[in-house]
C-alpha cells in the first residue's frame, strides 16, 4: 500500500473515475466505501461515483460525495447534435443535485486563467453565461420563469494577487447566493479524456491541484454554502503519459511483470530538469475548451431554468 501512496501522490488525477482505477490498479481489490453506478446515453456514457467514509476519502485522495462522470469521445469534434444530446444528460445529472425551488440565486464561477487556452474553460463559460440577477430590480417581467444567475470569472492570484476563495468569499458576503457552480479545467492521466470527459461533483473544487498548484478550496466549509464543481480536463501531467507508455510496453513484451515502483523511479529522472511539473496539453486545445465550454453552458442554462421552453434558452445562447 505505501507503494501506491507514493504512486498516487506524483501520479495524480481531478477525475474520480481515474482514481478508482488507480487503486484498484495498485491494489487489486474493490475499495471499501466506494459505490459505482453506470449509464449508457446515445452520445455518451456516465459513470456515478460515491465516496461515502472517510477510509474512501483517504484512498481516493478525494473529499467525499458524490462524482458524476460523463463520457463523450465525439466531444471533441464541433457537432452540434453531439454537444445538445451531451448537454441533456449533464442537465438532468445537475438538476438533481441543485434540488432548485425557483426562489434561489445561483452564483456561476470561472475559474482559471484567461490568458492560458487550456486554464480558460471557466471565464469561457461565463462570458457566454445567461446573466438574469439585475433584469429581477429592473426588468422583473421579462424574467418572470427564470432564475437568478450572476457570475463572476475571478482570475488568478497571480493576475489578482488575491487568492480566488477570497474574492469568492467576498461575493458571497454580498450577493448571498443559495448555490455556487463553480467551472475549472482538470487534470487528468488518460490522454484520450482531454476535451471529452465532464466531471460533476457536489463537494467542492481545489484550483489547481491537478497542476501542483494547489490553492484555497472552495466548498461548503469555507463558502457557507453548497458548491457543485463542473469541469472537463485540458493538459495531461507528462510523467502519466511516460507511465501510460512503459506500462504499454512492459504488458507488450514482459507480461506485465515489471513493479510500478521502478517505472515510477525511471519517470521520476527522465523528468527531474522540470522537477516533476511538465504538463501537455494538444494542439487543437481552442477547439476543445470551445466545444465543451458550449456544451456545458447550455447544461447548466437548461438545468437552472427549467421553467423556460428548451426553444427560448436556445435562443438566448
Amino acid at each position: 500500500m505505501n507503494s501506491f501512496n507514493s504512486l498516487h501522490y506524483h501520479l495524480h488525477t481531478d477525475l474520480a473515475l481515474e482514481a478508482r482505477d488507480l487503486v484498484r490498479g495498485a491494489t487489486g481489490r474493490e475499495i471499501s466505501g466506494v459505490s459505482e453506478e453506470q449509464q449508457t446515453f446515445p452520445h455518451c456514457s456516465v459513470t456515478i461515483i460515491k465516496i461515502m467514509d472517510e477510509n474512501a476519502e483517504k484512498v481516493m485522495g478525494k473529499p467525499r460525495g458524490t462524482y458524476i462522470t460523463i463520457e463523450a469521445p465525439e466531444l471533441k469534434f464541433k457537432s452540434p447534435d453531439v454537444q445538445q444530446s451531451v448537454a441533456d444528460v449533464l442537465a438532468q445529472h445537475l438538476k438533481n443535485l441543485l434540488q432548485l425551488t425557483g426562489q434561489e440565486t445561483v452564483l456561476i464561477i470561472g475559474l482559471g486563467n484567461w490568458q492560458a487556452t487550456p486554464d480558460a474553460l471557466g471565464p469561457s463559460v461565463v462570458q457566454n453565461t445567461l446573466i438574469t440577477r439585475h433584469l429581477f430590480q429592473h426588468m422583473p417581467e421579462a424574467v418572470e420563469n427564470y432564475q437568478s444567475v450572476c457570475a463572476l470569472a475571478p482570475g488568478v492570484l497571480g493576475i489578482t494577487g488575491i487568492e480566488t476563495a477570497e474574492i469568492i468569499r467576498g461575493v458571497v458576503e454580498k450577493v448571498q447566493p443559495n448555490v455556487i457552480i463553480a467551472i475549472d479545467a482538470l487534470a487528468a492521466a488518460n490522454i484520450s479524456r482531454l476535451g471529452t470527459t465532464i466531471q460533476i461533483g457536489d463537494s467542492g473544487i481545489t484550483p489547481g491541484s491537478g497542476v501542483s498548484n494547489k490553492r484555497a478550496e472552495i466548498s461548503y466549509q469555507t463558502m457557507g454554502v453548497p458548491v457543485i464543481a463542473i469541469g472537463v480536463p485540458t493538459v495531461v501531467n507528462a510523467a502519466l503519459i511516460a507511465k501510460t507508455t512503459l506500462e504499454t510496453y512492459f504488458a507488450k513484451f514482459s507480461q506485465g511483470k515489471q513493479h510500478p515502483v521502478y517505472i515510477q523511479e525511471t519517470i521520476t529522472d527522465v523528468f527531474e530538469p522540470f522537477h516533476g511539473s511538465l504538463i501537455v496539453t494538444p494542439r487543437e486545445i481552442d477547439d476543445l475548451i470551445q466545444n465543451a465550454g458550449r456544451t456545458i453552458n447550455t447544461g447548466i442554462t437548461m438545468a437552472i431554468h427549467q421553467k423556460v421552453p428548451q426553444e427560448e434558452l436556445q435562443a438566448l445562447i
